[in-house]
């Protein structure tokens, strides 16, 4: 995995290369981020939700210290995941796992953000537990233009009552100058099995690709982002029959969706490990406008795992996985136990390079 991202690295530090290799071009750059942020709770309890059953909230000593390091350590991977090759932190970022917008606030508001100036989207959700998905942008690179959340009704297939589960978020916005569309998800977890539970995640993916045809059906060529721990795959029916995603750029049909996700999968990689198997929930996907070779405009360019050394768990029976925040009943010290996924966006600039501009090429995959 490692190796994986340091021949990334490399291919994209490459400043001899261009789109044609008689001219060289230069790019602006932005990183468009997930990232799961692992019962990301404050420490404040809301009678009006189950935020008691929160990692959090169970810990009797030092709540509000540990609190404001787990902030910190959201932060710092936030700040980090992307910068190493475009000098600057994600232009958007995708969440999952916060209980409300105060933490998400206090997010933004650490030192090493700040500067940034994020702006939020989020909806309260119906989560039982008060966990919902949202949205970080940088306020100079994006503005919103119009925000909406999408509940997805679920039954339980014994009691056929109600679930209440994460809504879908629906953002649309201005990229520097360009319209965009991001979908941010938190699909139904795989509690009572995989297969039991794999029809709450069919269901999630019908409401996110009815998202998409809504948009779609007002302007065929709308650059749609869709991200978000899915509790599934790359190859399971959610996102392989559901979306239809394609693994290959080239099959990607009009009004379809490219996974660059599926062949990290198929290569052993992932996001999450549980009981020795590793899982890739957390994915980003883009529709085929964002893999046209027009570069006047944003197009996808490359996508990753952002699984640094800091984020890996170096003992116990976690080793090797994540290093996740919570375990046994208490803070780690650690991060979350998914790691961030990420896609670069790039466009040709035709001025001096700014801070985040690299000459590069596209590569076919």
């Amino acid at each position: 995995m490692k190796h994986l991202n340091y021949l990334l690295t490399t291919l994209l530090l490459l400043v001899y290369v261009s789109v044609n290799a008689q001219e060289k071009k230069k790019f602006k750059v932005h990183t468009v981020a997930f990232y799961n942020l692992e019962n990301l709770f404050d420490t404040i309890n809301d009678p009006t939700k189950n935020d008691e059953a929160s990692p959090m909230m169970e810990i009797k000593a030092d709540r509000a210290e540990i609190y404001k390091k787990k902030v910190h350590n959201m932060a710092r991977v936030i700040a980090d995941v992307g910068s190493e090759v475009t000098n600057n932190t994600p232009a958007l970022v995708g969440v999952c796992e916060i209980e409300n917008v105060n933490v998400l606030e206090d997010v933004v508001n650490d030192p090493l953000l700040l500067a940034k100036d994020y702006g939020i989207v989020h909806f309260d959700g119906p989560d039982n537990r008060s966990i919902d998905v949202g949205l970080l942008y940088q306020k100079s690179l994006f503005q919103v233009v119009s925000k909406s959340t999408h509940t997805l009704k679920i039954y339980d297939d014994e009691t056929r009552e109600r679930i209440n589960t994460r809504d879908q978020l629906l953002v649309t916005g201005q990229l520097e100058g360009e319209t965009v569309h991001i979908i941010v998800n938190h699909w139904p977890s795989r509690r009572g099995g995989e297969a039991r539970s794999r029809p709450k995640r069919v269901a999630a993916a019908k409401l996110n690709k009815r998202l998409m045809d809504s948009l779609q059906s007002i302007d065929p060529y709308a650059k749609i982002i869709t991200m978000g721990d899915l509790n599934d795959n790359p190859n399971n029916a959610s996102v392989k029959d559901v979306l239809k995603a394609e693994r290959k750029q080239k099959k990607v049909a009009f009004k379809g969706i490219y996974n660059p996700f599926i062949d990290m999968y198929k290569k052993g990689l992932g996001t999450t490990g549980y009981r020795d198997a590793w899982s890739l929930f957390d994915q980003i996907m883009v529709t085929k406008p964002f893999l046209e070779k027009d570069y006047t405009n944003w197009t996808y360019f490359k996508a990753g795992i952002f699984n640094k050394n800091y984020l890996v768990n170096k003992k116990g029976r976690y080793e090797g996985y994540p290093f996740r925040s919570f375990a046994d009943g208490g803070f780690t010290g650690g991060f979350s136990d998914h790691y961030p996924v990420y896609i670069y966006l790039i466009k040709e600039v035709k001025d001096s390079m700014t801070p985040n501009t690299k000459k590069t090429e596209d590569t076919e995959d």
